[in-house]
């Protein structure tokens, strides 16, 4: 039986491919009002973590105003710890489709339109509520013909024609930016075409169903793994009819133990799930947040959302079994070469920064959960390292960062002492047990026993802290540190007083052009002068005080 649901309020958004002009001031108002943020902050140095995080929060409202793109933009940009200060990454991972479902009507026209059929000899029965809803389209339950349950995901009607419309304006924001030079080194263009082509992909239903059925395929031999299967003659580029698979959202620890379901296991599954997607399909999900996972009634993993897989080099078994014992040996060598091996890290002239990062991060989360606000011990160091180096992680790194990032939150509401090792131990162990030839078993022995033998002849801790000094100062990195710092200290300086030299400048000449009015028939215009001779007074204050100030440091 057919109803029908309310309709929802229209958006401005939704209307943008017909007003082109007034979608391209409103996104224009946007990046307008946020270049004046950041440059009256810088002019009155005030960049606080609490003025970034507030500026952050005004972003994110500003991003779901504008809409799917931009809410894609800000999901994406939430990855890149490279590009963007932490204060905007804590507050952009947290970015949800807080988008309301389009009418019933509206669906049920798409799906006749690419079915070529009215929807009732399409499907016995079909649920005008929907399941779930999103930026880019929702999920509605029916029943086909033949008995079999299923869920059909609808695109949002105009999407595409809106994509390639803020194609076009972020294309003309981008090239104005990049009349300044601050804006130059982002390699913005770059940048935007990527997302794009990956949020084209993304809206093309077809590709998102070729993803399902391969990682279907992937882990066919997985039965605590599950993924739906595809109705090939109920789908087209806009509209996706998948088996309906019913779970309990991954993270709803009550709920799974009322079922007495074992969430260690769970958390086991997922682990390893994501390590044999990495490391040995080379194929995995870059979004797994809970709404794209359930658990069955079994225990299974059920996967939903297949529109953001993406590609690595997959390595070989021996490879793994390496990267293993690289990490528990802290080798940060072994495991740079497993990353530029796959592509994830780019090899510079200068991999030191790069290391520094690796060994933080083999040390800090290598026995325990991961916690982003650990990340504010290096944020200073990684912020620096991509100023003095022409150096960009690949995107797919950072899409690994947040899928694991994303899966140890999962992890962590389930049980917060969960250890990420000891989970991936049944992947480690079914690759030593596949013992291919014995090749498997030969690389594992002989990772154990280098392991041994370093760990037999490991020098004291108070040699590892004399030698690890020795190797900077022969490396030039506390020098060049130490000159790093002095540099920067001499230009804050020279940026502090040119500031005073520029407001006292702005004082005296609005001093004088007040004067000049005041015997003129622009009289009340000296008002103003004056008013604003008072502000540059001000700010030309706090400039003096911050210089005397930071002199005396």
């Amino acid at each position: 039986m057919l109803t029908q649901s309310a309709n929802p309020p229209s958006l401005n958004w939704q209307r943008s491919p017909n007003f082109p002009l007034a979608r391209q001031i409103e996104i224009f108002r946007g990046a307008l009002g946020l270049l004046f943020f950041l440059i009256w902050d810088s002019l009155t140095g005030n960049n606080s973590a609490t003025t970034r995080k507030k500026r952050a929060q005004w972003l994110v409202r500003k991003l779901l105003h504008l809409g799917p793109t931009f809410i894609k933009i800000g999901q994406s940009l939430s990855t890149r710890v490279d590009l963007i200060p932490l204060e905007y990454i804590e507050e952009l991972v947290q970015l949800q489709d807080r988008v309301p479902p389009f009418s019933t009507q509206e669906a049920i026209a798409v799906i006749e339109s690419e079915l070529g059929q009215t929807i009732t000899p399409l499907f016995k029965d079909f649920d005008s509520t929907p399941l779930a809803s999103a930026s880019l389209g929702q999920v509605h339950k029916a029943l086909l013909p033949s008995g079999e349950e299923v869920v059909i995901k609808v695109q949002r009607p105009g999407l595409e024609s809106l994509f390639k419309l803020d194609f076009a304006v972020v294309g003309q924001l981008i090239y104005l930016a990049n009349f300044l030079p601050i804006f130059k080194k982002y390699k913005l263009a770059a940048l935007s075409g990527e997302f794009f082509q990956l949020l084209f992909r993304e809206i093309d239903y077809i590709n998102e169903g070729k993803n399902a059925e391969r990682f279907r395929e992937n882990f066919k031999n997985y039965p605590n793994v599950k993924a739906p299967l595809v109705y090939w003659n109920y789908t087209t580029s806009k509209v996706l009819t998948l088996e309906y698979l019913p779970g309990i959202k991954v993270d709803d620890r009550s709920k799974l133990e009322a079922e007495r379901i074992d969430l260690d296991k769970v958390i086991e599954t997922g682990i390893c799930s994501y390590l044999k997607q990495l490391l040995q399909d080379g194929f995995f999900q870059s979004d797994p947040h809970p709404g794209n996972m359930a658990v069955g009634r079994q225990g299974e993993l059920i996967f939903y959302d297949f529109g953001t897989m993406i590609e690595v080099k997959s390595m070989e078994k021996e490879q793994m079994i390496k990267t293993f014992f690289a990490v528990l040996k802290k080798d940060s060598e072994e495991v740079l070469d497993t990353l530029m091996y796959m592509g994830l890290i780019e090899e510079v002239a200068d991999m030191k920064p790069v290391r520094r990062i690796v060994d933080f991060l083999l040390d800090e989360f290598r026995d325990k959960p991961i916690d982003i606000k650990a990340f504010d011990h290096i944020s200073e160091e990684i912020y620096s390292m991509f100023k003095q180096q022409p150096f960009r992680l690949p995107p797919q790194i950072m899409f690994i960062v947040k899928s694991v990032t994303t899966l140890d939150g999962i992890a962590r509401a389930l049980d917060p002492q969960y250890n990420l090792l000891a989970s991936s131990q049944p992947f480690v162990k079914t690759l030593i047990m596949s013992n291919e030839k014995g090749t498997m078993l030969g690389a594992f022995f002989k990772q154990a026993q280098t392991m041994i033998t370093q760990r037999l002849t490991a020098p004291s801790r108070r040699e590892k802290i004399w030698q690890n000094l020795v190797d900077r100062i022969e490396q030039g990195e506390l020098n060049s540190r130490t000159q790093s710092r002095l540099q920067e200290r001499k230009l804050q300086k020279i940026y502090l007083a040119i500031q005073s030299v520029f407001y006292a400048c702005l004082t005296g000449f609005s001093i004088l052009s007040g004067l000049l009015l005041q015997f003129t028939i622009y009289s009340p215009m000296a008002l103003i002068s004056f008013g604003l001779s008072g502000l540059f007074t001000l700010f030309l204050l706090q400039a003096l005080i911050r210089l005397v100030l930071y002199k005396k440091i």
